[in-house]
């Protein structure tokens, strides 16, 4: 439920209002906007009196919300959410690139991707250091060593860090990564996302290979519900019919998050295809459908890269991706960070 107060109520009546609709077990959360004041009620809102809630001096109208997501959704929070990360915002009017290998494999290889990449102009750097795999005989990933090289890297380039969480028992492993992220088939780990919620770094949060809208932001909501507000959502591609490419891209998940959501949405195009010579076209798709952002997984040497090669681009295809996306942000209006 949404309470719209008049725009020169007394921060008194207001105040009252406040407390009295706490006094039936809900939260209420505060939305200050340019033109009107919103109050989000979160809980069991069934036996609210809505004709008694707008006779209130200090209410102009009351709506219910049907979705089950409330502080994920823009009508409790019209403005676009900006998460501020390592000197950068990443939201609505900013753009940025996250990019790095699919997995850290050592020293070398991060620290040549990283310089590469930043060198590019990409502001995150992203690598996996532990690694959920299909197979169990697959590369798991160098797990708190790759965290090392990672913080390594980032002193090196000054690039803040972003890489995969697996579970709630890393938490203190992750202590001084700058955006923890949620993978696609982590997206409802119910106990990961409520142990995120209680943390104050930023989380990226994939979408599932099967989810639908709701249930992506449904596992927004809880992060969001522990306490912390700084998701970001990652549309990465989901499962179909098609054999052809890894994944399909959900182009309209895009524009479909940004209306029904206030929080940031980038893309993930090396994921959803599956094949490098796809992340080009993706891209420039996803910027045309106003995402805020990509990640892109680069490696120095694709065709030997332990994990994700076949669609890992090499140093000088993502120099020629961030000069195209440039031009194109340049085009839409929007900052490239």
């Amino acid at each position: 439920m949404v309470i719209i107060l008049k725009k020169n109520a007394p921060q008194k009546q207001i105040s009252t209002l406040v407390r009295r609709l706490e006094g039936k077990n809900l939260t209420v959360h505060c939305s200050q906007g340019v033109n009107s004041t919103l109050l989000g009620l979160v809980g069991d809102t069934s036996s609210i009196d809505i004709d008694l809630l707008r006779a209130d001096d200090a209410v102009e109208d009351v709506k219910r919300i049907s979705e089950p997501y409330k502080l994920a959704n823009r009508r409790f929070h019209p403005r676009d959410s900006i998460i501020p990360i390592g000197g950068h915002s990443v939201g609505e009017g900013f753009f940025h690139v996250f990019a790095g290998p699919c997995s850290v494999e050592s020293a070398e290889q991060l620290s040549t991707i990283a310089e590469s990449v930043k060198q590019s102009g990409a502001t995150f750097l992203r690598g996996g250091a532990f690694k959920p795999r299909t197979s169990p005989y697959s590369f798991q990933g160098l797990e708190e060593d790759g965290i090392a090289l990672l913080l390594e890297a980032k002193r090196r380039t000054g690039l803040p860090i972003v890489t995969e969480i697996m579970s709630d028992s890393q938490l203190g492993a992750f202590a001084d990564v700058d955006i923890l992220q949620v993978g696609a088939r982590n997206m409802q780990n119910f106990r990961l996302l409520k142990a995120l919620g209680q943390t104050d770094k930023p989380i990226l949060l994939k979408r599932g290979l099967s989810n639908t809208i709701e249930e992506f932001l449904m596992s927004a909501e809880y992060i969001m519900a522990g306490g912390n507000e700084k998701v970001i959502l990652c549309e990465r591609g989901i499962r179909t019919f098609e054999p052809s490419i890894r994944n399909n891209l959900d182009i309209s998940a895009i524009p479909l998050l940004k209306r029904l959501s206030h929080l940031p949405v980038i893309v993930d195009p090396s994921h959803a295809a599956g094949i490098s010579w796809m992340v080009r076209p993706l891209s420039k798709a996803a910027i045309a459908a106003g995402a805020d952002g990509l990640m892109v997984e680069v490696h120095n040497d694709p065709k030997h890269a332990l994990c994700d090669g076949a669609q890992s681009l090499n140093p000088e295809e993502f120099d020629a991706l961030m000069q195209d996306i440039r031009r194109r942000i340049a085009f839409e209006g929007k900052q490239v960070a």
